[in-house]
């Protein structure tokens, strides 16, 4: 076979068998829709479950932290079990978009299904009907109010309102103010962001100097966030002391 023809083939093959190439192993979780499982990051394909500083109402009305009750959720339906994720693709923040399986469990699927996350019906209609189920039965976050989790980062006052029951005329105030309240939205959720005067983000640790000094006011600017790779993702540095 002639050698040009030899490395077009292979390079035509690639990427089939990268996408081949199943991540096995116990995850470690991130929050309820990523997880890492070795030295890899995992997203789950075609579903968005709430962020760890997601806020959402329970049955009552009343501030729910739903955010961590998706990944606790996700947790113990895992339990300690190894995963196997095929990659489909790989996003634009590096992680391995994939479907992954438990015991031959989409787990995916059981996500949308109890739920704990909704159909990412942009990317994929797969789990459109397990998402119909849920709600019906008001399942996991549809027994309340939430603001989808593609909408969380850029809720404004227009930003529709989920769930199964009606919202109370104070859910706008707890949704939407909730992520720069002075209380942190949970209790994985305490690294602060603020920005400077010169309208940069600093992201200030529990251990930081100024930690304390930082007032977390919705008028300032401030924000929680869960870890050190939210901050970064959302533009902000580490402060210098």
């Amino acid at each position: 076979m002639p050698r040009r023809l030899l490395i077009a083939l292979t390079l035509l093959l690639m990427p089939a068998l990268a996408r081949a190439a199943d991540i096995v192993g116990e995850p470690k979780f991130r929050d309820a829709d990523q997880v890492v499982i070795g030295t890899t990051r995992v997203r789950l394909a075609g579903i968005a479950a709430p962020a760890l500083d997601q806020l959402c109402l329970n049955p009552k009305g009343e501030r729910w932290t739903c955010g961590s009750a998706a990944r606790d959720a996700l947790i113990k339906f895992s339990g300690d079990r190894s995963w196997t994720c095929t990659p489909t693709r790989t996003d634009r923040f590096g992680r391995s978009v994939a479907k992954c399986l438990v015991d031959g469990e989409d787990v995916s699927k059981w996500m949308v299904k109890n739920g704990w996350a909704l159909a990412y019906l942009q990317f994929s209609k797969e789990y459109e009907a397990d998402e119909k189920e849920a709600r019906d039965a008001k399942a996991g976050l549809w027994a309340g109010a939430f603001i989808a989790p593609w909408d969380w980062r850029v809720r404004n006052k227009k930003t529709a309102i989920l769930g199964a029951v009606k919202a109370p005329d104070t859910a706008n105030a707890i949704l939407l103010a909730s992520a720069s309240g002075p209380v942190a939205p949970s209790p994985t959720c305490t690294i602060k962001g603020n920005v400077n005067r010169s309208g940069v983000c600093i992201f200030h640790q529990p251990t930081s100097r100024w930690y304390a000094k930082i007032k977390m006011r919705v008028s300032k600017g401030t924000r929680w966030f869960c870890s050190v790779d939210d901050a970064v993702a959302a533009g902000c540095r580490e402060t210098r002391r």
